[in-house]
C-alpha cells in the first residue's frame, strides 16, 4: 500500500502535526503524532512573520531548528508503527510561514525539505504555495481540493470549514467546481488576546470567551476591514490580522473587560465566516469543521445559531478526525506531486490554471 506521511505547521504555531495514510483508492488515516512547539523556537517564527534585524540568518537558522522537530517527530512515528524510511513513498511538508503576501508575488514557508530527506532518508515535497502565486494565484487556500477528495457529496450542498489561526471554506456543491477562500480570523486574535491578557497560549474550549458578552460597537468596527468586504479568491495572514491591529481598534473605544473584547473575537470568527459562506454559497446543507476550531465550544454554538437551517458538526461526523484534516492533505499533496496530479483548483486561488504542485527533494 503506498504510504504518505504530512507534515503540518499552522499559523497558531502550537506544534507540528504529523500525519501517515495510505493514499490508494482514497487516503485513509493510519497513525498521528504531535510535537509541541518549543517556546523559543515559536517565539523566533513569530517574530519572524514581521521585519527585523538579519531576518535571513535568523530565518536559515529557525528552519533548521523546525526541520529537526519534524525529523524527530517522523522517525518516531516511524518507531511506533514499526516501519522503515523506505516503506515511505514521501513526506509532504507544508513547512512554516513566515510571510504570505501573493499581492506583492510572494508567500515564503520555511522548512529546509533537503535537509528534512536527509535527516529521514525519505523523499520530501515541500514548497507546496509558491507554484500557484507563480501562476497568478493566491497559493492559498490549498486544501479545497483535498476536502473535494474526502468530503463532496451527490446530492448536498457541503462546506468544510477549517478554523486554524486563520479560517478558510471549502465549498462542495454537486456539479459545479469546487469553490474556497480565507474568510478572514480563525483562532490568531483569540490566541493573541488572551497570551496578552493572561500569557495563556489559547482559550480553552472557548470558556473565557464564554464568560465575556459581545461588545457591539467593538464588533462593527473589526467587521469594517475592506477584508471582509472582497470576494474570493483571497487569502490572508498576520501581515493583517495581529495583535497591534485589535489594539489600534480598541484604543478608538472606552476601556471594555478583557472577557467581552474575547466573547467579540470568537463573534468577529462566526460573522465573518458566516458572511462569506451565505455570500458564495446561498444554501448549505451540511457545515463540516476541523482545525483547533472544531474544539471551541463558544465558537461551535454560534456557528450552530446562526446556520439553523444547516447541520454543522466537525469532520469526525464524517469519519474524519477534526485534529489531522490538514496534515492529511499535505501527504495527498505529496502524492498528487509524484503522480503529476494537480494540486491547486484556479476556481480557489484565481491561479491561470491547474498545476502541479511541490519541489521534490529524493532520499
Amino acid at each position: 500500500m503506498p504510504l504518505y506521511i504530512g507534515v503540518m505547521s499552522g499559523t497558531s504555531l502550537d506544534g507540528l502535526d504529523i500525519a501517515l495514510i495510505d493514499q490508494n483508492q482514497r487516503p485513509h488515516l493510519l497513525a498521528t503524532l504531535y510535537r509541541p512547539m518549543p517556546e523559543q523556537l515559536r517565539s523566533e517564527l513569530l517574530a519572524l512573520c514581521t521585519p527585523g534585524d538579519d531576518e535571513l540568518a535568523r530565518a536559515a537558522i529557525a528552519e533548521q531548528r523546525w526541520v529537526e522537530l519534524a525529523a524527530a517527530g517522523i522517525n518516531e512515528l516511524l518507531l511506533q508503527q514499526n516501519l522503515s524510511a523506505k516503506q515511505i513513498r514521501a513526506i509532504g511538508s507544508h513547512g512554516q510561514t513566515v510571510r504570505h503576501e501573493p499581492l506583492r508575488g510572494f508567500t515564503i514557508q520555511i522548512g529546509n525539505p533537503a535537509l528534512l530527506a536527509e535527516l529521514t532518508d525519505i523523499c520530501v515535497i515541500g514548497d507546496f504555495r509558491r507554484r500557484d502565486v507563480a501562476a497568478g494565484g493566491q497559493g492559498a487556500p490549498l486544501v479545497p481540493a483535498f476536502h473535494e477528495t474526502l468530503f463532496s457529496h451527490s446530492h448536498k450542498h457541503v462546506a468544510v470549514l477549517n478554523v486554524g489561526g486563520f479560517s478558510n471554506l471549502s465549498l462542495l456543491s454537486p456539479g459545479h467546481e469546487v469553490l474556497g477562500f480565507d474568510s478572514g480570523p480563525g483562532n490568531v486574535l483569540l490566541d493573541a488576546w488572551i497570551q496578552y491578557c493572561q500569557g495563556l497560549a489559547f482559550d480553552r474550549n472557548g470558556a473565557w470567551a464564554s464568560s465575556g458578552q459581545v461588545n457591539a460597537e467593538l464588533l462593527k468596527r473589526l467587521l469594517s476591514d475592506p477584508f471582509f468586504a472582497t470576494q474570493g479568491p483571497k487569502s490572508t495572514g498576520r501581515e493583517l490580522f495581529n495583535l497591534d491591529w485589535l489594539l489600534g481598534h480598541l484604543r478608538a473605544l472606552p476601556t471594555l473587560p478583557s472577557e467581552d473584547v474575547q466573547a467579540t473575537l470568537v463573534e468577529l470568527t462566526a460573522c465573518s465566516i458566516i458572511g462569506a459562506l451565505r455570500n458564495a454559497q446561498a444554501h448549505t446543507d451540511v457545515l463540516l469543521v476541523c482545525g483547533g476550531g472544531a474544539h471551541n465550544t463558544c465558537l461551535m454554538k454560534r456557528l450552530s445559531e446562526m446556520l439553523i437551517e444547516t447541520e454543522v458538526s466537525s469532520t469526525a461526523s464524517a469519519g474524519v478526525d477534526p485534529d489531522w484534516v490538514e496534515a492529511m492533505a499535505f501527504a495527498w499533496l505529496a502524492h498528487c506531486a509524484l503522480e503529476g496530479i494537480a494540486g491547486n483548483r484556479p476556481s480557489v486561488t484565481g491561479a491561470r490554471g491547474l498545476r502541479v504542485l511541490g519541489a521534490i527533494y529524493p532520499a
